[in-house]
């Protein structure tokens, strides 16, 4: 009776996701494809005859699938998908991907660390307090490559980028996806898909050091946000959100009475998501629960300094779901800015943290 009621638990709070993964060509089966659900700590690897199984705490995912030579792939999955068992995913190769490589090959700067690695660091890792704890295991996987016509830096790895972030206790292969520069309008763009794995610590105080990073990169964070969202604790967690409108050429925000009405909030209990549509495409969300970080004011002078205020864009007529993990689809579809543009992959945390 003690093992049934353990499994029982497990089954309410996890769920599994099994299939093959095979050449797309050949169908032939891969063996030791990596399997991954993104921004996770949940990965395994494919048997000889190409299956894989993976057990993930309830919430939604994209599932990722790598393999040395092929494309990468990716497939969304959550706790009420019924296709969750069975998955078929075919790989194909990157021949095409690396006759686009050879064309900018001739504009890879030779010594590009040297020129743009500093700059890289600061846009990919960040420059918060916990980047500088943060090193890249694989340098010599990642490549830069500059077009004087479209005066654009973009940025390759071979493999994924290792990175090892000692304020938080993790170890991230991260899968990079691109990442591009654009020198006209000073926007860096990137895009990819991290596996998180959770370093042994060495004493408790360390273990209680990156408990307490991590509930500090948590706080104020989107995770933070949306899981509020979802569970209807914005006023609790100390977020508040605000409609931004243009008056006269001028950005001008207006305070909401109810949260979840100007949201369009609806809740979908077979499903366990929600779905929120605002109807204003700005919104405006503060947080009051941590002041922004003294180098963020120090670089954005003319922001807020009592509270975190971030900007986020909404396509028109879309909307998004969002899990109850905090993961939320299509991530494309909204464009985040202001401060929550500070917390970069040294603050990225794990769709599986819990806080306490």
């Amino acid at each position: 009776m003690l093992l049934s009621t353990l499994f029982a638990t497990a089954q309410s709070t996890s769920f599994s996701v099994s299939g093959k993964i095979i050449n797309a060509e050949t169908k032939l089966p891969l063996q030791a494809a990596s399997v991954f659900a993104q921004n996770t700590t949940f990965g395994t690897a494919t048997d000889a005859t190409g299956h894989f199984t993976l057990w993930l705490p309830n919430g939604g995912y994209d599932l990722v699938v790598t393999f040395t030579g092929f494309q990468t792939e990716t497939r969304r999955i959550s706790t009420a998908d019924e296709n969750n068992k069975d998955i078929v995913i075919e790989l194909k190769l990157k021949e095409k991907e690396m006759e686009a490589v050879s064309v900018v090959s001739t504009s890879e700067v030779k010594d590009g660390w040297e020129k743009y690695g500093n700059f890289f660091l600061e846009q990919f890792i960040g420059k918060t307090e916990n980047s500088k704890y943060c090193s890249i295991l694989n340098k010599e996987a990642i490549h830069f490559y500059f077009s004087k016509k479209r005066n654009r830096l973009k940025v390759l790895a071979t493999e994924p980028i290792r990175i090892e972030n000692a304020a938080l206790g993790y170890q991230i292969k991260y899968t990079l996806d691109s990442f591009t520069h654009e020198y006209a309008t000073q926007i860096s763009l990137y895009t990819g898909y991290p596996l998180f794995e959770e370093k042994q610590a060495t004493d408790e105080t360390q273990k209680l050091t990156w408990q307490g990073a991590r509930q500090k990169a948590y706080q104020g964070s989107i995770l933070h946000f949306m899981r509020s969202v979802f569970q209807r604790r914005l006023k609790e967690e100390g977020f508040e959100v605000q409609y931004v409108v243009n008056i006269n050429n001028r950005d001008s925000a207006l305070r909401l009475k109810d949260f979840y009405t100007a949201l369009n909030y609806q809740k979908d209990d077979s499903t366990q998501t929600v779905e929120i549509k605002p109807n204003q495409l700005q919104l405006g969300v503060i947080y009051t629960g941590e002041k922004p970080a003294p180098d963020y004011l120090h670089e954005n002078p003319n922001e807020p300094s009592n509270f975190q205020f971030s900007f986020l864009s909404f396509l028109p007529n879309r909307s998004i779901i969002i899990e109850q993990n905090g993961y939320f689809f299509e991530q494309n579809d909204i464009t985040i800015n202001a401060y929550w543009t500070w917390d970069k992959v040294a603050n990225l945390l794990p769709y599986d943290f819990t806080a306490p």
